[in-house]
């Protein structure tokens, strides 16, 4: 497998970027070629900081670099020569299998999206946040690509969601839930009840809606909901673990007591920090692009990178696409005919 890495994303910019990848040639001998897309100097010189001579590694050389100030279709077509774009173009050519990058999220959906199209039924890609609770691990879905998504974006975002926790993730028959503000089909917009509608049709494992408390205390496989309200679900999970972590750091520092029983219960603390630990995830793939992008926190460090090209590998390896296209076309050919009818 080939992998296109845009090495000037991200907010630490080529030095985390190649170290994640240095590490990742170490771990996936799978990996056949890694394309560093980006500055060629700062690269080579980051490189030998690490010793790295192997020959599955090929720079391709790009001027520009997309910044988060910049417009994301804005910078599309103005920067043609950005990292990012670069990687995608390695995609479009079949150069390259997948594409990682940790740079303007907004830049490389709509670079992947412009530049490779979506797949046959999909008119929107989605993110899958990969987010962890006591007892599984659930993809969200839209994490943040569209905030103005309709209801039959949902939909597909349902499908991709159910096909990325079978076939990558390993749940038989995972179970979706639609992301409402009541568990009753009354309840939500105009939009989710149409959603509702749609997926109760559908042969999903639909549970119907769920709340934010659903998330942890009664999760499902698949959490459905538009990219709005997914990024701030998202962020929010995010920071409410980190503020957590402070806090308990912080009583457990005002006792010598404490202080015992924190060293006595260490290791139950470091496996519950990893399990919530964005690194150990990589990224979150792009579903419905045709192509594989995989979308890295801004703020990856050298294990977030390789664990995210780790993903981009699973997601190859897996036929993600295909079996996207597969449910797609399987939906309509059972359940959208029936659809004129319920309405």
């Amino acid at each position: 497998m080939k992998i296109a890495l845009d090495a000037m994303g991200g907010d630490f910019g080529p030095p985390n970027i190649v170290g994640g990848a240095v590490m990742a040639l170490g771990e996936y001998p799978r990996i056949e070629k890694l394309f560093l897309v980006g500055d060629t100097p700062r690269i080579e010189a980051e490189l030998i900081k690490h010793g790295c001579h192997d020959g599955r590694v090929e720079i391709v050389h790009a001027t520009q670099v997309v910044e988060m100030s910049d417009g994301a279709v804005d910078a599309v077509r103005r920067k043609k020569d950005s990292s990012v774009s670069r990687a995608v173009d390695l995609v479009k050519k079949g150069d390259a299998d997948a594409i990682v990058s940790a740079g303007h999220t907004g830049a490389a959906v709509a670079a992947t999206t412009i530049k490779l199209r979506t797949l046959p039924g999909i008119d929107r890609p989605g993110i899958a946040a990969l987010i962890p609770s006591e007892t599984n691990l659930f993809v969200l879905i839209d994490a943040g690509a569209n905030s103005d998504a309709r209801a039959e974006h949902l939909l597909q975002y349902a499908i991709m969601g159910e096909v990325y926790s079978r076939h990558v993730l390993g749940y038989k028959k995972p179970v979706i839930g639609l992301m409402s503000i009541g568990d009753e089909d009354v309840k939500g917009t105009g939009m989710t009840k149409e959603v509702f509608k749609m997926l109760k049709q559908s042969q999903l494992n639909f549970r119907g809606n769920i709340e934010g408390h659903d998330l942890f205390e009664n999760p499902v496989e698949v959490v459905v909901c538009d990219g709005f309200v997914g990024n701030v679900v998202l962020k929010t999970c995010e920071s409410v673990s980190e503020a957590v972590f402070r806090w308990l750091k912080h009583e457990l520092l005002q006792s010598k007591v404490r202080m015992a029983g924190a060293y006595l219960a260490r290791n139950a603390f470091r496996a519950i920090k990893k399990k919530l630990n964005y690194e150990e995830y990589g990224g979150m793939p792009l579903l419905g692009v045709n192509g594989i992008c995989i979308i890295a926190h801004g703020a990856s460090t050298p294990l977030a990178i390789k664990n995210a090209l780790r993903v981009a590998a699973e997601s190859i390896e897996q036929q993600v696409n295909p079996h996207i296209i597969e449910e797609v076309r399987r939906y309509h050919e059972t359940t959208a005919p029936l659809e004129p009818a319920l309405r």
